[in-house]
């Protein structure tokens, strides 16, 4: 779907512009997204499979939940609409805690351009993953790994085609403060 999105600066202020999502791709403008990353009680982490549709890194495992803000959109409403769009989980403003804002810049194979903020937050995930839909022009699969097993992935992410290997960093950011909350 091509949704109108606020552009951004390179330092991630809201110009007032706004333009389609394939026009920023193509073009390089600097926009912010919403990432939610679900956990468990347990130390599970919540991995979702991109689609093998995506135009990025199908098939790849990333973030639990990811999407663009729309324009004239909250970060918060767009991580709760992201949410019940891709997972069909229903959560709240306070189910969310804030991880940080991301820098994310990249030019992919196929001339995409991305050029994204990840507004991020973490999120306690209270029901069984059987519950969750996947939506499935986004999400291929779901799983919940240990954050032993994510570390091992991650730890081998250039050479075992699991994760998306530039986000390394990103990743174990994430990973720590899902812990620091366990």
């Amino acid at each position: 779907m091509d949704e109108y999105i606020d552009v951004a600066t390179k330092d991630g202020k809201l110009t007032g512009d706004k333009a389609l999502k394939s026009i920023i791709h193509q073009t390089g403008l600097y926009h912010h997204t919403a990432h939610v990353w679900f956990y468990t009680n347990k130390g599970d982490v919540l991995l979702s499979q991109r689609s093998s549709k995506k135009a990025i890194c199908p098939l790849l495992w990333d973030v639990s939940v990811a999407g663009h803000i729309d324009a004239g959109e909250t970060v918060i409403d767009a991580a709760i609409r992201e949410t019940k769009e891709e997972i069909g989980l229903d959560i709240k403003n306070e189910d969310l805690k804030k991880v940080g804002v991301f820098k994310c810049f990249q030019t992919h194979v196929n001339g995409l351009i991305d050029n994204e903020f990840h507004n991020t937050y973490i999120a306690e995930l209270k029901v069984p993953i059987t519950q969750l839909t996947p939506q499935e022009e986004e999400v291929e699969a779901l799983k919940l790994v240990s954050i032993e097993n994510f570390k091992l992935l991650l730890e081998h992410s250039d050479t075992n085609n699991h994760f998306v290997s530039s986000n390394y960093k990103y990743y174990n950011t994430v990973l720590d403060c899902i812990t620091n909350n366990l």
